[in-house]
């Protein structure tokens, strides 16, 4: 009997032993894999890791294209530029389209443009530039600054050639938020050939008078969502150019600047096209325009399907303007082919305003169609023009003040418009 307790006490425990080995054998298995996960999904790289100075003097290029290419290989990796430090990048390209998805650029330091012309070569179109990417976010609260003073002023020693500051192109699901650009060389942001974009809670800020710097100017690209930001410029605040579609720019405020434009299109006789645009809940003050829609004689294509609601202007000199007639310097002549306008809507627009409170000059041959004015109230600031309407066809939803007498009813006659070269798009 008591052989018999021994041998028994010593079989449980050798289960006991072997149980509990199997099990240490997948719990540290479990625990790597979750180790290996949490360390892929959570790996950080600081510029400041690869030789960053971050003085605002020496060149952190080299640290920048290092710790992107680390950031690369891993999906959603996070980059960063951390706070309490300057630094100084030449022109660089965070490239993919091999790189894994769902990377963040956290920004919260500053990043400052080279003013030597040796850092520029024989020019450059972008300083900093994301391209061919699938789900890259920019974030933080940092300040992207071209230094563009030295650009604007066309110093003989730098290349003709303007950069803009930040470009995106090829890239789906992009998304920048919180982030200052300033004094950019030439446009401050700029989106080509992307699809599902936001951008929110951004700043722009260059001087009203500096040539050319657009805040955010959008080409070729589709699923745009613009809100919740400042954009102070020289130019549009936001620029909607050919190729565009399923774009709502909502809750911003415009000025100084140029206003927010669709166009120009269809210069040097090209096809363009947009629609389904909407620009809503905006302010804009001190503005060269408010809403406008500008095309060159010449183009083909068309704009349609465009709303634009809830627009406060204040002393803006032109807060509703569609110009067919567009042309920025030189001689342009009046030509038969246009891009055509077509279902364009203003409602709510209430302001104060300098020199003419609409303004549609549209193509003799391809007149504006379907433009609908409803629930507009604009006063003028100083002696102005009443509303000027060439060629422009639509209707009048609610008493408009000022009156607008020059607006056609119905449709324009076919003639015209069968007679034209116009290209669908």
């Amino acid at each position: 009997m008591k052989t018999m307790n021994i041998n028994t006490i010593t079989l449980i425990i050798t289960t006991a032993f072997l149980v509990l080995l199997s099990c240490l054998e997948r719990c540290s298995a479990t625990r790597g894999h979750s180790w290996r996960k949490l360390k892929a999904t959570s790996s950080t790289f600081n510029v400041l890791d690869f030789g960053a100075k971050g003085d605002g003097h020496s060149d952190d290029t080299k640290a920048f294209e290092d710790a992107w290419a680390a950031a690369c290989k891993m999906e959603a990796s996070t980059m960063v530029v951390p706070s309490g430090s300057v630094f100084l990048v030449k022109p660089i390209s965070f490239s993919g389209p091999n790189c894994e998805p769902n990377i963040v650029f956290q920004l919260d330091g500053k990043i400052i443009a080279p003013t030597s012309p040796s850092a520029w070569g024989s020019g450059t179109l972008q300083w900093l530039e994301f391209t061919k990417l699938n789900k890259i976010t920019i974030k933080g609260k940092g300040v992207i600054d071209g230094q563009g003073s030295v650009w604007w002023n066309d110093s003989e020693k730098l290349p003709k050639t303007k950069p803009t500051a930040l470009r995106f192109y090829g890239s789906d699901g992009v998304s920048v938020s919180g982030i200052t650009i300033q004094n950019s060389q030439q446009t401050h942001l700029k989106f080509d050939s992307c699809t599902n974009v936001q951008v929110f809670d951004i700043t722009t800020s260059s001087p009203g008078d500096s040539p050319n710097t657009d805040g955010i100017h959008l080409q070729n690209s589709q699923d745009v969502v613009i809100s919740g930001s400042t954009l102070s410029c020289g130019d549009d605040c936001v620029s909607i150019q050919t190729g565009c579609s399923n774009i709502l720019v909502h809750n911003v405020n415009c000025g100084p600047g140029h206003g927010i434009s669709i166009g120009s299109l269809g210069k040097e006789n090209t096809k363009a096209c947009v629609s389904n645009v909407t620009v809503r809940d905006v302010t804009l003050q001190n503005t060269l325009t408010g809403v406008r829609i500008k095309t060159w004689q010449g183009g083909s294509g068309s704009v349609q399907n465009i709303m634009f609601s809830n627009i406060q202007v204040s002393d803006v000199k032109t807060p509703i303007m569609i110009d067919q007639f567009y042309c920025d310097g030189g001689k342009c002549r009046n030509v038969t082919s246009a891009v055509a306008v077509s279902s364009i809507h203003y409602t709510n627009v209430h302001g104060t305003y300098t020199k003419e409170p609409i303004y549609f000059a549209c193509s003799d041959s391809l007149p504006c169609k379907g433009i609908t004015l409803d629930t507009i109230k604009l006063e003028s600031s100083q002696n102005s023009n009443v509303p000027f309407c060439w060629k422009a066809y639509g209707e009048l939803k609610t008493e408009i003040v000022p009156p607008v007498d020059c607006l056609q009813r119905g449709n324009p006659s076919s003639g015209g418009i069968t007679s034209n070269k116009e290209s669908s798009c």
